[in-house]
């Protein structure tokens, strides 16, 4: 729980204190070393604090509801430790949420990237959720170029999507999208972010899937699977299923002949058949 330093000194109740106790009501009373004091005073309301005296060097600093005196010397480490603690968003946004060096800001409706959002939590972010958006466009991520986690899944992102150059990143998924050029995509991947080890592209028109086209069936994903890592070698993770020692071995043999091509049917054979 964080830490408040308060600038005004505080001191309990001089009854608390060993002076002389409470007067009758409403009177004053009278503490050790000190003039009157009104009763009220002694006794305020749960909103006030009192402000009697303390011995110099000292301020208060309250944690939650609690209080407590500490030497200034106390009260100076513990200032440093929070200014060493972790960046937070300093900007007050609807859907926000910042834990540490985690951000994410799902469920928006937005379509592109709040330039705020770069301007205030790119510099610390190391793990970026922009999941159930309508991003079309990743315009202003360059913002964020310590990104190790990049999380893209539910958005409108096509063939057109361009990352900025992101050389910690490890970790994307771009899962639901509308991303059906495969070659292009790996092409780009492969070239702004060098040190990736897991993907993820399920619900992709460029990830086949037999649950959902009737067209696909598990040999289309295994080939998928040989031609992804063809082209990303060092992937750990594909799809949320660990690359296997034999599907390495496979890609470096036959991942170039691995691109699945849709034939194109010609338009005198489309007549002939009608």
């Amino acid at each position: 729980m964080p830490f408040r330093l308060s600038a005004q000194r505080w001191a309990p109740p001089v009854a608390e204190r060993g002076g002389a106790g409470l007067g009758e009501q409403g009177s004053p009373v009278r503490g050790p070393g000190q003039g009157l004091v009104p009763r009220e005073k002694l006794n305020p309301g749960p909103d006030t604090r009192p402000r009697l005296g303390l011995p110099p060097g000292q301020l208060t600093i309250y944690c939650g509801t609690a209080r407590r005196a500490v030497p200034l010397a106390a009260a100076a480490l513990r200032v440093l430790c929070l200014r060493s603690a972790p960046r937070v968003c300093p900007v007050a946004m609807a859907g926000l949420v910042v834990s540490g060096t985690q951000v994410s800001y799902i469920g928006q409706d937005c379509r592109e990237i709040p330039e705020h959002l770069g301007r205030d939590c790119g510099h610390f972010a190391k793990r970026l959720d922009l999941s159930f958006n309508l991003l079309r466009s990743l315009e202003g991520l360059s913002a964020f170029g310590s990104l190790e986690e990049l999380i893209l899944d539910n958005n409108l992102l096509g063939n057109d999507l361009v990352l900025p150059g992101l050389p910690r990143l490890h970790t994307l998924t771009l899962n639901k999208n509308q991303i059906s050029d495969l070659e292009s995509l790996l092409d780009h991947l492969a070239e702004v972010t060098p040190a990736l080890e897991y993907l993820s592209l399920l619900g992709n028109v460029a990830c086949p899937n037999e649950l959902i086209s009737l067209e696909k069936d598990e040999e289309d994903y295994k080939r998928y699977r040989c031609f992804v890592l063809h082209k990303l070698p060092n992937l750990k993770f594909l799809d949320a299923r660990k690359v296997t020692r034999k599907e390495r071995e496979e890609a470096l043999v036959r991942g170039s002949f691995m691109k699945v091509v849709k034939p194109k049917i010609c338009e005198s054979f489309q007549n002939t058949a009608m």
